[in-house]
């Protein structure tokens, strides 16, 4: 008697390897929503840079008398200069404040990032410090924009 070989795959066998991809995908989606939802972020972040630069350049060159006031900063207030940016910000001290929209995400949207400028032992520089350098921009968010804050703001 002749043994007959088995040819091809059963029922059962691909039956496991489609939930065991099941459970793959179960497991990868919810992180690479995530990781979507934090590179907006980081767009939006990115998009206000030439706004940290303008601050940056007024810090270092003018005068405490003829510091800018609020929105007079030089860098595009209130323009969209990205998908996910309503609009950009300055306060009279330099805060910029990004307020963040177009993510898909109800939670995100509404949210806003601010970024603060501080001198090199991290205290927020005010008016009354021009001329000065900014050391950095110091990133907070919203309390709904946290958690997808990108790991150079944490």
């Amino acid at each position: 008697m002749k043994k007959q070989v088995q040819k091809g795959f059963t029922l059962i066998e691909l039956m496991i390897v489609v939930a065991i991809i099941g459970i793959l995908a179960a497991i990868a989606l919810p992180a690479y929503q995530d990781y979507i939802l934090k590179s907006k972020v980081s767009e939006a972040i990115l998009a206000a840079s030439g706004c940290r630069t303008a601050v940056a350049e007024v810090y270092q060159t003018a005068t405490a008398s003829s510091a800018p006031d609020a929105n007079e900063w030089g860098c595009g207030e209130g323009t969209n200069s990205s998908q996910y940016v309503e609009s950009v910000a300055t306060s009279a001290t330099g805060i910029v404040t990004i307020a963040i929209q177009g993510t898909g995400n109800d939670t995100l949207d509404g949210g806003s990032v601010v970024l603060t400028p501080t001198d090199s032992t991290g205290t927020t520089l005010a008016v009354a410090d021009i001329p000065t350098q900014v050391f950095q921009f110091v990133c907070t968010g919203s309390a709904n924009t946290e958690q997808w804050m990108p790991g150079s703001c944490k």
